[in-house]
């Protein structure tokens, strides 16, 4: 192994005579050179910039503030209780029958605690072993709609499928119903759907729901949805899809308590489904993680429980935070793509000199004191030209942090 130094204090790392899965993994990802260099994520080399700058980190999706109290004390609690050894496989029955409760108040969901849920580390692992579980052939193919968030590309060349891309378009970031149907074959084993949407932050149309149903049943195909910000909706409540009909015995549904309650490094997912499926699932999931996160899993299941004015209220928040964010931009002059949900907000720089947005992206450190992401890094390789000039920001920050990037924004020179 050799290093070579791409600056920000990090490097590649060539890597060319160790086989193994870490290659398609890395080129699924998009960090394989052709000479076996790995090189490291964007979101890495945005962070180590904005460390190297003092610029404000607008790059990656977390909170700078704590959830709310309630969950917070429930974790502190079961820490002192003992609570700090291997909970059961599958998750403590109470958050098992939390997250159960919770479907059926928000969505109308039956879903049975005992055979139909698992708790996983976080919405990646649910995602990753239900493509090592259910992938079984080269041939396979998984159909997700990009930009797509980084892991989805990495998971689905660790499970050794193939991936097949929806392209999403302007000026509403929703895909064209011909494309989508045309790309869900007979070797589509599963459609992967992230609603509401990072990095566009779009909410999927009726319209675009009922045709991802409609296709897999034609093709057989599972369709597994990522719902991590589905209480951070500001358009309209949320529809999980295995809510619509037809859908409920094909749907895998994956969500989290990292982005509701503010709590990403807890890394506490859900996956809930047809028995069968989840068997499938957790038969690959106890070799991953095995367990994780004891004395939070009783915390989420207490955040689970919170009253309704609690999710109506984050929602609002993180409205009111966009639309902060959204007005410095706007004054800045970013051309503002209103996000529906999520904790993100695309904008166009091309206006600002940004047609390139990796190069742009690169220098804003310097040139503004704000660390953002191109929204390229979230799409293949040969469609990277499709989405030239677009810049994704994260909103999830404190108002007076946002406000401090907004008038750094507008008194920048680009």
């Amino acid at each position: 192994m050799a290093a070579v130094s791409v600056g920000y204090g990090l490097s590649l790392v060539c890597m060319s005579g160790i086989p193994g899965a870490w290659r398609r993994t890395a080129a699924g990802a998009g960090l394989l050179s052709p000479d076996g260099a790995v090189a490291p994520t964007i979101f890495a080399e945005m962070s180590a910039s904005a460390m190297r700058t003092g610029a404000i980190n607008l790059g990656q999706g977390f909170p700078d503030e704590d959830g709310p109290a309630e969950v917070l004390e429930a974790a502190r609690a079961a820490i002192s209780q003992g609570v700090n050894q291997y909970p059961p496989g599958r998750g403590f029955a109470d958050l098992l029958e939390a997250i159960s409760e919770h479907q059926r108040r928000f969505y109308g969901l039956s879903v049975d605690p005992a055979t139909e849920v698992i708790v996983t580390a976080g919405a990646t692992e649910a995602l990753t072993a239900t493509l090592l579980a259910l992938i079984d052939s080269p041939d396979d193919e998984v159909v997700v709609f990009e930009p797509y968030y980084d892991s989805y590309a990495a998971a689905v060349a660790l499970a050794g499928a193939r991936l097949r891309t929806v392209p999403l378009r302007l000026p509403d970031f929703q895909p064209d119903l011909e494309v989508l149907a045309a790309s869900v074959t007979d070797r589509t084993r599963l459609i992967l759907v992230n609603d509401p949407h990072n990095p566009t932050g779009v909410v999927f149309s009726p319209e675009v729901k009922a045709e991802i149903i409609r296709l897999a049943h034609l093709h057989d195909a599972v369709i597994v949805t990522d719902e991590v910000y589905e209480h951070l909706t500001f358009t309209a409540p949320h529809v999980p899809i295995a809510t619509l009909p037809g859908a409920a015995e094909r749907t895998l549904t994956i969500s989290s308590g990292g982005k509701t309650f503010s709590a990403t490094g807890w890394k506490i997912g859900w996956i809930h489904g047809p028995a069968d499926l989840i068997t499938a699932v957790l038969t690959v999931k106890q070799y991953l993680t095995y367990v994780n996160g004891s004395a939070f899993q009783p915390a989420i299941a207490v955040g689970l429980r919170l009253p309704d004015t609690f999710f109506a209220d984050a929602a609002a928040t993180l409205a009111r935070k966009h639309e902060i964010l959204g007005a410095g931009l706007r004054d800045a002059g970013f051309e503002v793509i209103a996000p529906q949900g999520g904790y993100f907000t695309v904008a166009g720089a091309s206006a600002l000199g940004g047609a390139d947005s990796m190069a742009f992206c690169r220098a804003l450190p310097d040139t503004a004191g704000v660390v953002a992401i191109p929204l390229e890094a979230f799409v293949s390789e040969e469609h990277r030209g499709d989405y030239a000039g677009l810049v994704r920001f994260a909103a999830c920050k404190r108002v007076e942090v946002l406000e401090e990037a907004a008038q750094r924004l507008a008194a920048a020179t680009f």
